[in-house]
């Protein structure tokens, strides 16, 4: 494409965009935005504006990514979650809205326990979830692990981009470290995907996989996650996973299993979908 006047590359691409997306105008857009350095709102307001050679090259690479099949987020840099902006790279997994789920009910749970908490961010990727806690609740400090390096210089400079690294402290391990020290509350969004399936689907071509896959049930880490937790939540902790929309009984089957006094309930994302995993633990 050499179209390099504003309006006529918006036009151009967003043809070329209709059959892969329901918001084709949209997503040229923010693609242009990218290579311009400029917000979206800019493009509007110069729709007769020339785009440098350079800047025109950019745009053009970006759409033949996009078309490709390289999901948006990626291209972009960056992902919206919790009404909050997060740098994102293929080492970490895509924030979803379903996993706002966790994050509210985290926060609803703070709400009615208010006083200094240390919460566990199990899997952190990105630290979507342990920054949209802390930056919602005063009393929240969070330790955020990761089995990745990669992840972890992610969630870095996401803490630095939203200013929170004094509130959260990034540790590089299997699950919860190895501490006798216990958390009042412990978040994860572990890989869920039965390994089986995995390949069939089109979010393995692109995300990383050590995120994606959870095994030959899916819940293979989940599990593991809950026997370590069992010694290191607090008495009246709570734990919130989300999990796939097909393990609602079986994973309720196992959080029985571990926590046989606790109350066990599955929550619904806004699809209607089993979606989240609440233990709340008895005293």
């Amino acid at each position: 494409m050499t179209k390099n006047n504003v309006s006529a590359w918006l036009k151009q691409s967003a043809r070329q965009l209709s059959s892969l997306t329901s918001s084709p105008n949209l997503e040229a857009q923010l693609l242009l935005a990218q290579a311009l350095h400029q917000p979206r709102e800019w493009l509007l307001a110069h729709p007769d504006s020339c785009i440098p050679d350079q800047d025109l090259h950019s745009a053009n690479a970006f759409l033949q990514r996009y078309r490709a099949g390289e999901p948006l987020p990626y291209i972009l840099g960056c992902q919206e979650f919790f009404g909050l902006s997060f740098r994102v790279t293929p080492d970490v997994l895509i924030p979803r809205p379903e996993t706002e789920l966790l994050v509210e009910r985290a926060l609803a749970w703070g709400i009615t326990h208010p006083s200094g908490h240390w919460v566990a961010d199990v899997g952190t990727g990105s630290g979507c979830i342990a920054i949209s806690l802390v930056l919602n609740n005063p009393f929240f400090q969070v330790l955020a692990s990761d089995l990745s390096f990669s992840a972890l210089q992610v969630a870095k400079s996401n803490l630095q981009k939203h200013q929170v690294a004094d509130r959260i402290q990034l540790i590089q391990t299997n699950l919860l470290p190895i501490t006798a020290f216990h958390f009042d509350l412990i978040c994860a969004n572990l890989p869920y995907i039965p390994s089986q399936i995995l390949s069939e689907l089109e979010v393995a071509r692109n995300e990383p996989l050590t995120a994606l896959d959870g095994g030959p049930d899916g819940l293979h880490l989940i599990t593991s996650l809950l026997v370590q937790a069992r010694q290191q939540v607090q008495p009246n902790g709570l734990l919130l996973l989300e999990i796939e929309s097909s393990q609602g009984d079986t994973a309720t089957t196992l959080a029985k299993s571990v926590f046989p006094r606790a109350q066990i309930q599955v929550m619904p994302d806004l699809a209607g979908h089993p979606r989240l995993l609440e233990i709340q633990l008895l005293e």
